[in-house]
């Protein structure tokens, strides 16, 4: 599969198909994604790495909350991805006395810098990655994630 990600063309705001042999790569291909709509990522360095973690019940939540979340550090932070490295993942079924539920979970390290307007290309203002035509499934053996973003 050469195919990693590409932008979805959606009137007044901007979505992204990623595709990946496994869940943990359609992640990070989503993620390398959007950081590609924010600027030129070949002009990033890897001068320092952040973790983030996320878990939700449903694996559509922690899609959603992972891109949230790199939003978030980019926003607050200033900081932006280049590399990502999936640390764990969790895909599965917890039991909790008399219930069992589904739990996802993510953790990964992104390798990148702070954002610095001299060096590095403003291309588009993401808010936040929404629920809205918000799928990820398995399509025979590639998994697939579609998600637009608010700009």
């Amino acid at each position: 599969m050469n195919k990693k990600y590409e932008p979805l063309d959606i009137t007044g705001d901007v979505g992204l198909k990623a595709y990946g042999k496994t869940v943990d790569e359609v992640f990070i291909n989503a993620a390398v994604g959007m950081y590609s709509l924010i600027t030129n990522i070949n002009l990033i360095k890897e001068k320092k790495s952040i973790n983030i973690s996320v878990e939700s019940s449903l694996i559509e939540n922690l899609f959603v909350s992972w891109l949230n979340e790199l939003i978030f550090h980019f926003d607050t932070y200033g900081f932006i991805g280049r590399r990502i490295e999936i640390e764990s993942s969790e895909f599965g079924v917890q039991s909790l006395e008399k219930h069992s539920t589904l739990t996802y979970k993510l953790s990964a390290k992104i390798y990148g810098e702070d954002f610095d307007s001299t060096r590095h290309e403003s291309k588009l203002l993401i808010k936040a990655a929404t629920y809205h035509k918000l799928s990820v499934e398995k399509i025979n053996d590639i998994y697939e994630a579609e998600i637009i973003f608010d700009i």
